[in-house]
């Protein structure tokens, strides 16, 4: 995959911190910044899914009552 720059301005501390925190996983702090935005980004869809989820399951009562047993996928 092909790489771009990206340039970002944080303070001190949180820089010391990235670099710590990269350090102490045995990789570059260009690297941990990107795990973290793939975890983020994995985290994200996992709660979509589950407020989906929560949704169904909230008002599976109105739409049992409104589409019933009908299949609405017929073949």
């Amino acid at each position: 995959m092909a790489k771009t720059q990206l340039n970002v301005r944080v303070d001190e501390a949180t820089a010391e911190t990235a670099r710590e925190r990269a350090s102490q996983r045995g990789m570059s702090v260009n690297r941990y910044i990107e795990e973290l935005v793939r975890r983020d980004e994995g985290e994200s869809g996992r709660a979509f899914v589950q407020a989906a989820a929560d949704f169904m399951k909230e008002y599976e009562a109105v739409f049992a009552e409104e589409f019933g047993g009908r299949d609405t996928n017929p073949r």
